[in-house]
């Protein structure tokens, strides 16, 4: 498992791509009215205007994104060991992902991709 992503949703897409530009020290890799992405390490760091969600639709939530080779397998193994996913894995245009919740309530993303040993 592998850190990927930090995702934080807004209302002010500009004033949070500002702060991160100069607490990076770096303009984002890709960016656009809605969205900015940053580089940070090997992760990226995702800002995105916060919208309304249709039926069914990923609500605007801030959450941490780890990299598993196998979504489904993981999540397997994570409900055996007690875990309660909130959204079993399924297929998005970004890829395979699922999600569940720590403790507190913060928003876990497991993300299907090619995970290496480092």
């Amino acid at each position: 498992m592998k850190l990927v992503e930090m995702a934080f949703f807004t209302d002010d897409v500009t004033a949070m791509s500002t702060f991160y530009s100069k607490l990076l020290g770096s303009e984002p890799v890709t960016q656009s009215e809605g969205m900015a992405i940053f580089k940070a390490g090997d992760a990226q760091l995702f800002i995105h205007r916060t919208y309304t969600p249709a039926d069914g639709e990923l609500p605007p939530e801030n959450h941490t994104a780890f990299a598993v080779a196998d979504v489904d397998g993981m999540c397997d193994a994570l409900v055996t060991a007690g875990l309660t996913l909130e959204r079993s894995p399924q297929d998005y245009y970004w890829g395979r992902s699922a999600y569940l919740r720590d403790p507190d309530g913060h928003l876990i993303e497991l993300i299907e991709q090619g995970v290496s040993a480092d």
